[in-house]
């Protein structure tokens, strides 16, 4: 399905617009998912990743040049936060679509 979007929308989206889409997919094959589900709160920030699907994988979308190690940082807290152990971020903007895995190994299988 990422594919599909990538191919889709091209390259110079937004990161809205492709979870839009890629939330249409997710509707059309009845796969259970939330979008930017407050997924904790504290008092300097509110953590919301772009998608968690079946309750077990945390997606976050990007449209930049390039990945940088925060980004990397981000999803690994998302997954440490709900006890995921698979993480992956979707850079769109890059010619040919390579999702990034970011595993936790301190969840439980």
């Amino acid at each position: 399905m990422l594919f599909k979007v990538h191919e889709k929308l091209g390259r110079y989206a937004r990161e809205k617009q492709y979870g839009d889409l890629f939330a249409e997919y997710l509707l059309a094959e009845h796969i259970k998912f939330n979008r930017e589900k407050i997924v904790s709160r504290t008092s300097l920030d509110i953590n919301k990743p772009d998608f968690t699907i079946e309750d077990c994988i945390v997606v976050e979308f990007k449209a930049k040049s390039f990945i940088i190690k925060e980004d990397d940082y981000q999803t690994m807290r998302y997954l440490e936060i709900v006890k995921m152990k698979l993480g992956m971020i979707v850079n769109f903007r890059q010619r040919y679509l390579k999702p990034k895995r970011i595993i936790n190994s301190k969840a439980t299988s």
